[in-house]
């Protein structure tokens, strides 16, 4: 993947919320690795894969059907990505991913070809994208980091569980478990600007700075996340932890603008 370099320099006190305590004042290379990429199937398909990197089951009742020839869940309008969860009324099983719930909904996911990895060559990631989110009970829409060897690390930049707050979590925190900041947002089917700072702070650990429209929210310590590479993945959960019963008619979960910078040292 082609990526575009320009020098930065943190300065002022909008570097220093962003940075945290990494990098101050110091010059750095900036590298683009993704920015965009929904202007048409090609540039799509160039820059993400379908589905999860596991497959077409998580951890709700909606199973994930996408590719190059199906764009019956995920497809594009001009620009912008929609992601369309659809309520099945035949029985398709349980979903193999724990907790093994019962298939109701068809959806869709994406996940980008190119990792999130921080180490010493690249100490600092930038992860944004504007979304109109699905809120309604039932619904889970996300837009996340997870390991691709292993779990944990997980960052979750936008995550709605059948209301209006958004979920901005990091998993495994200083202590072992997760840390959550959760913010109420006004209407959050609007287009709304989701981004996510991460910076090395350790051999082995980052502070990840969250952002909700401009707005800092809130800063994690992500633990052990050094080195081990991530996958970025958009995708349109239903039910499970966002709640019982899931709506009856077509939810829609739409991104544009998707922004993945780094730092090379």
């Amino acid at each position: 993947m082609t990526v575009s370099r320009r020098g930065f320099l943190v300065a002022g006190g909008a570097g220093l919320a962003a940075l945290g305590t990494s990098g101050i004042g110091r010059a750095a290379t900036w590298e683009t690795v993704i920015n965009g990429s929904f202007a048409n199937y090609s540039t799509l398909e160039s820059v993400w894969n379908y589905r999860y990197p596991w497959g077409s089951d998580h951890n709700g009742t909606a199973r994930m059907y996408a590719s190059a020839s199906d764009h019956n869940h995920v497809y594009l309008e001009g620009s912008t990505l929609v992601i369309k969860a659809t309520r099945i009324n035949w029985d398709e099983g349980n979903s193999s991913a724990d907790p093994h719930l019962p298939i109701r909904y068809h959806s869709g996911a994406v996940h980008a070809r190119q990792h999130v990895l921080v180490n010493d060559q690249f100490p600092n990631w930038e992860v944004r994208g504007e979304f109109q989110a699905p809120s309604a009970r039932g619904t889970w829409p996300a837009f996340w980091l997870t390991g691709a060897n292993s779990w944990p690390p997980e960052s979750d930049i936008l995550e709605y569980k059948g209301d209006a707050r958004n979920w901005f979590n990091t998993y495994k925190n200083a202590s072992g478990g997760w840390s959550n900041t959760i913010r109420s947002v006004s209407s959050p089917g609007s287009w709304h600007t989701y981004r996510a700072w991460i910076t090395k702070v350790s051999a082995t650990d980052v502070d990840i700075h969250y952002y909700l429209d401009g707005a800092w929210v809130g800063q994690h310590r992500g633990a052990n996340f050094v080195g081990k590479p991530m996958w970025i993945i958009i995708n349109l959960q239903m039910e499970g932890s966002s709640g019982t019963s899931g709506p009856t008619t077509d939810t829609y979960y739409r991104a544009r603008n998707i922004y993945v910078g780094r730092t090379r040292a």
